[in-house]
């Protein structure tokens, strides 16, 4: 066997077995989940995660995925929650504590002061006999066939288990709670994810960049406003009236059929009733528009039908929203 057929055997083993147990935990999700579930929705505190290790780490993620999708939450160290930090569990909070074993010492330190302190205990563990489990109000339980790991004992097929249950748990308390995406664009307000959600396409408009021209300016003029303002167009306006819009490819064609064009006007070279937007579309809605009409230019307009001024294809792309 050559060492790169050694290489995708071991690959594709470690998928076999982590979709194993992905199966197992989908067989297993009934009653025991919705508990969870309404409990975290009928509660009026926070849930709070908790984990060591392997299962810190998907603590964690778990965490920050509830709070992205309007559950709040917050994570904890198990160790550093036996030095002070548990002081953050307030009596309406619901503690979601993740092990395999459920039996591990930082653990099992932790379960007498939320019990004490009366709050809900969600435990999430592979093992229905362990402390945790036996202690918790409620069970995430998390099967899994075996570790993907050659000697069974680094958490893969377990540590799967357990991000698949803490996004199913996500997902259900998103759906429950009609979490929309206006919703989900409040919390998301940077890179490309929060530009698609959030962005206007008057964001896009570049400060003292607003072209225009009067029906009667003169070939020379129009190509001078083209160039200063550097969009690629200009809008014709009379009397705060958008009359049409020319195009340095207008220009380009209009120098290729006329030897003499100084006494041509912008009302000679443009494009009647060209294509306005309002200023409040959304800017990845005004992108799609552009790219189906196959233009390169949009002119943007407020409540009134005033001119606020142009956008061009460009500014999409340099917001990472192509």
């Amino acid at each position: 066997m050559s060492e790169h057929s050694r290489i995708i055997r071991i690959a594709r083993k470690t998928i076999k077995l982590e979709a194993q147990s992905l199966k197992s935990l989908k067989k297993s999700i009934g009653e025991d989940f919705c508990l969870v579930v309404d409990s975290i929705c009928n509660t009026k505190g926070r849930v709070i995660v908790c984990g060591i290790g392997k299962s810190g780490l998907i603590g964690m993620k778990i965490a920050a995925t509830l709070n992205s999708t309007g559950t709040s939450a917050i994570f904890v160290h198990a160790a550093d929650a036996s030095h002070g930090d548990i002081g953050v569990v307030k009596t309406q909070d619901i503690v979601l504590i993740i092990s395999k074993s459920g039996d591990t010492r930082e653990i099992k330190d932790l379960i007498p002061f939320i019990i004490n302190n009366g709050n809900i205990l969600i435990g999430m563990t592979s093992n229905r006999s362990s402390t945790l489990a036996k202690k918790s109000d409620f069970i995430l339980y998390t099967p899994f066939k075996e570790e993907a790991c050659p000697n069974k004992l680094s958490p893969t097929s377990s540590s799967i288990t357990q991000l698949a249950i803490g996004d199913a748990l996500a997902m259900t308390l998103m759906e429950l709670n009609d979490f929309k995406p206006e919703d989900f664009a409040i919390l998301h307000p940077s890179g490309s994810l929060g530009k698609k959600l959030n962005l206007k396409i008057r964001d896009l408009l570049r400060d003292n960049h607003k072209p225009k021209v009067s029906p009667k300016t003169k070939m020379k003029d129009v190509i001078i406003e083209i160039s200063k303002k550097r969009l690629g167009a200009t809008v014709v306006i009379e009397r705060n009236r958008i009359l049409g819009m020319i195009t340095d490819g207008d220009v380009r064609r209009v120098l290729g059929k006329h030897d003499k064009i100084s006494e041509l006007t912008a009302e000679q070279l443009m494009t009647i009733d060209p294509v306005c937007v309002r200023e409040n579309l959304m800017a990845i809605d005004g992108l799609y528009f552009m790219q189906n009409k196959k233009i390169n230019h949009l002119i943007i307009t407020d409540e009134n039908d005033s001119y606020v001024g142009i956008t061009h294809i460009l500014d999409f792309i340099n917001e990472g929203l192509n």
